[in-house]
């Protein structure tokens, strides 16, 4: 089984991830890689580290053929994208983008349809294996989520959330601005969004419908790192919970994940770098539970989730294509 891929925005950090994650993914072949602003040049041109890895050329048209296309676009052009081109239902949709991960839905005047699953193995990993559209979950959230999980599902989440998380500049996109650029980024920090991060409305929507019911306040304070890939998110609220309780609690939760992993020892950012892990450890301090949930925000909370749900979706093991090794030093 070779599964034919598309990629649709090519040149950003997310495509160049994904293009390094399927060109060794011993059931998936990418067909075309799209771009406007790069069309017809040698797709190592842009990402520079895959010269001798492929030499494939960037494309301006949307090629036939393919079983999925990945849309590693903008937030709202994946939208866009999908009205402008009538793509045929049966070729699947995996959007990285946040268009679709509210309302799951795309309505276009006149084409085809698409429902949007949100797609968070860890919590739908059976709607995933027989979805034909699959909305990417944010960055952000995904480290966010998965902290808070547990709890949510066992209606646990009595009182309001804390929530600190760091993130490398890769996570801000390829365009530069000011404050991306090495030398605003390099030897600083700052906080950006607190209260008010795009991500809080998919986490709230992910962890209600896990909880079944509404949960307290979310108070995310969002900060830019000095680094260039990773998350490190700190979570906090008062639990009635001892800390052997807490634990268990999250390993069972766990236990059947394929990159989630609950640890007894501190954890950092470079034991996630480069892999699709989300790893956790879980703390009581007092009467306050606390959770750090550490990704790489361009595997786990992008490209690498985006081929795990690809695997799900063509009923192939979820590893698969993703035993990436880590930058351990």
């Amino acid at each position: 089984m070779s599964i034919k891929v598309g990629i649709i925005g090519g040149a950003g950090y997310t495509a160049g991830e994904l293009i390094r994650i399927l060109l060794n993914h011993p059931k998936a072949e990418i067909t075309f890689i799209h771009s406007t602003s790069h069309s017809d040049h040698p797709v190592y041109d842009v990402h520079r580290d895959l010269l001798g890895e492929t030499k494939m050329v960037f494309t301006n048209t949307v090629q036939p053929g393919a079983d999925v296309l990945f849309l590693c676009l903008g937030h709202g052009k994946s939208n866009d994208f999908l009205s402008r081109n009538n793509i045929p239902s049966h070729i699947k949709i995996i959007d990285l983008s946040q268009d679709f991960r509210l309302n799951g839905k795309f309505n276009p005047d006149q084409g085809v349809s698409r429902d949007f699953i949100y797609g968070l193995p860890e919590l739908r990993k059976k709607e995933i294996t027989t979805a034909n559209n699959i909305a990417n979950p944010g960055c952000f959230a995904t480290a966010f989520e998965l902290a808070l999980l547990p709890l949510a599902a066992s209606n646990l989440l009595k009182e309001e959330v804390h929530i600190n998380g760091i993130t490398g500049s890769t996570g801000a996109g390829q365009a530069l601005s000011d404050t991306t650029h090495f030398s605003w980024r390099n030897n600083n920090i700052s906080v950006y969004k607190a209260f008010s991060h795009q991500h809080l409305k998919e986490v709230r929507l992910t962890l209600e419908a896990a909880a079944g019911n509404s949960i307290p306040a979310l108070n995310f304070i969002p900060v830019r790192g000095n680094f260039s890939r990773g998350i490190f998110l700190t979570a906090y609220t008062t639990s009635n919970l001892t800390e052997e309780a807490a634990k268990k609690l999250y390993s069972d939760f766990y236990s059947d994940a394929a990159f989630t992993f609950v640890t007894n020892s501190e954890v950092s950012v470079k034991e996630v770098v480069n892999t699709n892990k989300c790893i956790l450890s879980v703390e009581k301090h007092g009467d306050k539970i606390f959770i750090t949930s550490v990704i790489d925000n361009l595997v786990k909370g992008a490209s690498g989730q985006a081929v795990q749900n690809m695997n799900l979706m063509f009923g192939i093991d979820e590893k698969t294509g993703l035993n990436l090794k880590p930058v351990a030093f």
